[in-house]
């Protein structure tokens, strides 16, 4: 009896302790990102085709979101999205680039560059970019987005590598299991996606909007609302007449294997969402709210 106790005790313990790892490694990787989100390095301006031209094709695998200037790089038309996110209501999603998406999670997408600038050993600009990846080089006022190779000249230029992030929930088969996985679409030479995280059953987002833009109001700079993933209008994405702050985090975590002797009918609540389980998985839910600091600042 005391062995069994034991072996029930460590195992509870290892599976509590695998979810709790899996939850924060999610919140840490979506949450270092979304710090990061709508950086462009030394330019100044709105990431479009009035300063930023031009721009390379659609890369290889393209995902596109809801608008119409929602893909990797800047069109001429419609407001370039940074950020966006949607709750899937089918498994193909974002035009059809993925087509196994777990419904009743949310999708993220962001893009920004990386947070420090390629330079050669002496520490000036590099005046050729590794292949196999896509950069930015610009100053304060102005660039363009190229394929590695030769940059292309630009006045007091300097070279940042381009990031497309996308984040969802699929379920994978794992032996006799169904396991869900937290998948990641990053940008290299092409658009490819890659498991990072298994058990992250859910995301959910909910987004802090700024609907006073006049700068010299007292309420310039306050959150007035969070709106969930499920309300964010055109408007709102597009930022029109309101600018997006801040993002709260729900990521809800559950253990790989059932556990026959454990019944969990507890009920989560991930912001605006209930989630109501009725199985023999452990789970285990997670937030955080993460300041878009890049939002915040209208002139570096």
């Amino acid at each position: 009896t005391i062995f069994v106790n034991m072996k029930t005790t460590s195992t509870d313990t290892s599976s509590f302790g695998e979810i709790q790892e899996n939850g924060r490694f999610a919140i840490s990787l979506i949450s270092e990102d979304l710090l990061r989100q709508d950086f462009w390095g030394d330019y100044t301006g709105t990431m479009d085709l009035s300063s930023i031209t031009p721009v390379p094709a659609a890369p290889t695998g393209e995902c596109n979101g809801d608008g119409v200037n929602n893909g990797t790089f800047p069109k001429a038309n419609g407001h370039f999205r940074t950020i966006w996110s949607s709750p899937v209501t089918a498994a193909s999603i974002m035009s059809g680039c993925r087509t196994d998406a777990k419904i009743g999670s949310d999708i993220l997408q962001l893009k920004r560059v990386k947070s420090n600038p390629l330079v050669d050993a002496l520490g000036n600009p590099v005046a050729t970019a590794p292949a196999g990846k896509y950069y930015l080089v610009s100053n304060i006022n102005n660039g363009t987005i190229f394929n590695g190779g030769v940059v292309p000249s630009i006045k007091n230029g300097q070279v940042w590598e381009y990031q497309h992030h996308i984040y969802y929930v699929k379920e994978e088969t794992q032996g006799s299991n169904s396991v869900p996985v937290l998948m990641m679409g990053s940008l290299s030479n092409e658009l490819s996606f890659a498991p990072a995280i298994d058990g992250i059953e859910r995301l959910h987002f909910m987004f802090g909007i700024d609907t006073d833009i006049d700068t010299t109001s007292p309420g310039y700079g306050i959150i007035n609302a969070y709106v969930s993933s499920n309300d964010m209008t055109l408007d709102l994405w597009n930022q029109n007449g309101s600018r997006i702050l801040a993002v709260k985090i729900y990521v809800l975590a559950r253990s790989i294997r059932p556990d026959t002797k454990y019944k969990n009918t507890n009920t989560y609540q991930l912001g605006d969402q209930t989630f109501v389980a009725n199985d023999n998985y452990r789970r285990l839910l997670f937030s955080s709210t993460v300041t878009l600091h890049n939002s915040r600042i209208d002139i570096w």
